[in-house]
């Protein structure tokens, strides 16, 4: 489970900031979107809200570059670049300092926290940490311009491979691809059980979730079931294999790209996915049944619930994180409601999957959804830096924070809570 997650001079965040699951222990209403564990008061999710071009994406793909570096940077060749490297240029000098990550999350009843400093040539600074249940913090290793230090009793499977990781390469990658049962774990954490999707382009997991309902992954039963219970017009999903047609490529493919996939493809085996749908005579009498191609007669939004569903499903299964940007996009507000209950009930939720996501549906913003706590708001100041910060953070002009029996969604839109759009007088 994710307790924290920090970034600084990556994009628009140039100051550190931190995002944190830990609940207030200032708040007591809604408990059952809290899951203790280890002593921690976990929250289930979380929603991210601002105006455009606040930094909402760029914390969730600060994520996805953390974990990008840490799954990839082992396989670098000497003088190779680390990539992404995307500091905040909108101040001086700042293109040269390193980005700063730094994560914490339990697994397995240990509380693990670990980062990384990088530019885009080196890693100039690493560390680890690990607490077991209420004894103090250890320290496991640690990184600077002077080398790697590491506890001998406690971090074993990194002795001696200090000199083996090269400026460019994380020592926990370097580990972990060597067997360390510790790194292994940190770096699987990473790459299975924390992921961020877009939820603009969900077409990008449109092949997961055919898979998912193809072959019967874990999950299947329970998206299908969710997709039912929206009542999306249809009865079932069903699948069935074809030769791959070289015409159903897209037409804004080139026509060397065109030649290349039909090359891969001849010969292989496409999966299609179909909704089943009532046929009727003209009485409303059902007659029969009629499947359409999920992606030719179904429309955007149901298209992007399926295609999400797989990442979604495979969460709630697991146990895992989930980050999701832009989940509202081509989204009714009452499904994106459904979804967020999905993982707020502990009955949907038992196996305390998490799930993070940014948002303008402002429909959400409801104190019978979410604690003060759940909601945060990304924000720009002067120098387009962006801010983090949760509506329990806020004093108001009475000095007081905001109550829990307050209309947040109002208040949201008339500017109470700051992170909305500042629009000049402008005539058409």
């Amino acid at each position: 489970m994710l307790l924290e997650f920090s970034v600084a001079n990556f994009r628009s965040f140039y100051s550190k900031r931190t995002f944190t699951l830990q609940g207030s222990t200032s708040i007591s209403d809604i408990p059952e979107n809290i899951s203790k564990t280890m002593g921690y008061n976990v929250l289930r999710t979380a929603a991210i809200y601002g105006a455009n071009s606040s930094g909402k994406t760029n914390f969730v793909r600060a994520l996805a570059s953390m974990g990008n570096i840490i799954t990839e940077s082992a396989k670098l060749n000497y003088n190779e670049e680390l990539d992404p490297y995307d500091p905040f240029l909108l101040m001086k000098n700042t293109e040269k300092e390193p980005t700063y990550y730094e994560i914490i999350f339990i697994e397995n009843n240990i509380r693990y926290r670990y980062g990384f400093e990088h530019n885009l040539q080196r890693i100039v600074g690493e560390w680890l940490f690990i607490k077991k249940g209420r004894k103090k913090e250890e320290v496991l290793f640690i990184r600077n311009e002077e080398g790697i230090g590491i506890s001998e009793n406690d971090f074993k499977e990194g002795i001696d491979l200090e000199e083996k990781t090269n400026d460019n390469r994380l020592f926990i990658s370097v580990v972990a691809q060597l067997g360390g049962t510790i790194s292994k774990l940190i770096v699987e954490w990473f790459s299975t059980k924390c992921n961020a999707i877009s939820g603009i382009h969900s077409k990008s997991y449109m092949g997961y979730s055919k898979e998912m309902f193809h072959t019967k992954l874990n999950g299947h039963n329970e998206a299908l079931n969710f997709l039912q219970n929206l009542k999306l017009g249809f009865e079932s999903l069903s699948t069935i294999e074809n030769e791959f047609d070289p015409s159903t490529l897209p037409t804004e493919l080139s026509e060397k790209l065109k030649k290349e996939l039909t090359k891969q493809l001849a010969n292989k085996k496409v999966v299609e996915l179909l909704s089943i749908h009532k046929k009727y005579d003209k009485n409303g009498v059902v007659i029969g049944e009629i499947p359409f191609d999920v992606y030719e007669k179904e429309s955007e939004g149901t298209q992007k619930l399926i295609d999400l569903s797989g990442p979604i499903f495979d969460t709630l299964i697991n146990g895992d994180t989930l980050f999701i940007d832009e989940l509202d996009c081509r989204m009714h507000p009452i499904i994106s409601e459904f979804i967020v209950k999905l993982f707020n009930d502990k009955e949907t939720n038992p196996n305390n999957a998490q799930l993070i996501f940014t948002t303008h549906d402002t429909h959400l913003l409801s104190s019978k959804i979410f604690r003060r706590d759940q909601i945060w708001f990304a924000e720009k100041d002067s120098m387009q830096q962006t801010d983090l910060y949760t509506l329990n953070d806020i004093i108001l002009p009475n000095g007081q924070k905001p109550r829990n029996d307050s209309n947040y969604e109002k208040n949201y839109i008339a500017g109470r809570y700051g992170a909305i759009p500042f629009l000049m007088n402008y005539n058409l």
